[in-house]
């Protein structure tokens, strides 16, 4: 199963060069079948630009997920300390693999989704 996420482009472009292997979460999907997330690259984009697999998801207080990942957080530290400011739990997701879509979807005509989510959402039948 997969599931849609919504990324800022900055970071979304770094996920899909290779230079962020980490996507950080304050909250994270309940379902352990999800094997990969399909890109939803947010404002000024609003396009589906690719898609990676998971390779992992570690979860932990935001010190432990920054020493376990920041050789490949593909952020500053200072981001990533305002990203999780006065949250107890994180969650990030280790890429294993990323393709990039050779021509970017639209969330409304090729998903049938309305409004991209706020966290994540579910994609059945893909």
């Amino acid at each position: 199963m997969k599931v849609l996420l919504a990324i800022k482009p900055e970071f979304a472009e770094k996920i899909f060069n290779g230079t962020k292997k980490v996507e950080f979460r304050r909250n994270i999907f309940k379902s352990d079948k999800i094997s990969s997330i399909v890109v939803y690259a947010s404002s000024p984009t609003k396009k589906i630009i690719g898609e990676f697999e998971i390779e992992e998801i570690l979860a932990g207080t935001p010190e432990y997920l920054w020493y376990e990942t920041s050789k490949d957080a593909g952020i500053s530290k200072l981001y990533f300390d305002q990203y999780f400011e006065n949250k107890g739990t994180g969650y990030a997701i280790k890429i294993k693999s990323f393709k990039r879509y050779s021509n970017p979807l639209c969330l409304k005509l090729d998903f049938k989704i309305s409004h991209p989510p706020q966290s994540f959402q579910y994609l059945l039948n893909t």
